[in-house]
């Protein structure tokens, strides 16, 4: 579990809370037709600008957030190199018998056993990527797109609060407090966009950064099988890719 993520969002809505406290009473905070507002609207616009399929998903793919792996690059690194050792004393056919239990690698694994030419191998795993990318991005927009509506549904809501406000002018008592609930819709759309929906979109697109770097990783490693490199080579043209405090043995 990522406990960056939690506790972030858990401190960015305790400080907010804690503020409110020190400043009074929570209860002067809270209104029901204003969440409704906020939360129902900004909902109800993402399921106008995505598919319904791509908004379900989203909160599948959101839990990566706070539970996704970094995957092991060194890890990975090591395992190429063994499999470039097997190619170069074995051959690449018994790459095959290998059985690699990530499914890109052993995808690469299976084309360059197979005889695949270096351009198509490249293209066939290239492709891969870009179409993982474009994936991940449809995700990341499901929560920018919160982020972007929310503040407007906040805004909407203020002004429903404000034209209430001008209808009873002639109660200067109820002013004060229409004010106060009017401007509360902003301070909730403000609230999910800058605490949640943004930081959680921009969390996704560093772990689709993380996974994209780990396949390309990938990629390159079973090109250099192919090619006939030397293990040693590999590796450490591979650790490049990686930062030196997370290579093996780096400090």
């Amino acid at each position: 579990m990522d406990i960056g993520t939690l506790l972030g969002i858990l401190l960015g809505f305790g400080l907010i809370i804690g503020a409110i406290f020190m400043g009074g009473s929570v209860g002067g905070f809270v209104d029901i037709p204003s969440l409704a507002i906020v939360g129902g609207g900004t909902i109800a616009v993402t399921f106008v600008m995505f598919p319904m399929k791509t908004v379900i998903g989203s909160i599948k793919v959101g839990m990566k957030a706070f539970f996704a792996k970094p995957p092991d690059s060194s890890e990975m690194i090591k395992q190429l190199a063994q499999l470039a050792d097997v190619a170069r004393k074995q051959g690449l056919v018994e790459l095959e018998k290998s059985n690699p239990s990530d499914p890109f690698l052993k995808k690469g694994v299976i084309l360059v056993s197979g005889g695949t030419e270096e351009n198509m191998v490249r293209s066939i795993l290239e492709n891969d990527i870009a179409y993982m990318k474009k994936r991940h991005i449809k995700n990341q927009g499901v929560f920018k797109g919160m982020g972007a509506m929310a503040p407007a549904f906040g805004m909407i809501g203020t002004l429903i609060g404000l034209v209430q406000m001008l209808q009873n002018l002639s109660d200067p008592s109820s002013i004060g407090p229409a004010m106060a609930v009017a401007l509360l819709t902003t301070f909730y759309g403000a609230v999910m966009a800058n605490v949640l929906f943004l930081p959680m979109a921009k969390k996704l697109e560093e772990r689709s950064e993380e996974e994209s770097l780990y396949l390309e990783i990938i990629m390159e490693g079973v090109v250099s099988i192919l090619n006939g490199e030397h293990p040693r080579l590999i590796k450490e043209k591979l650790e490049a890719f990686v930062e030196p405090t997370l290579r093996e043995g780096g400090d």
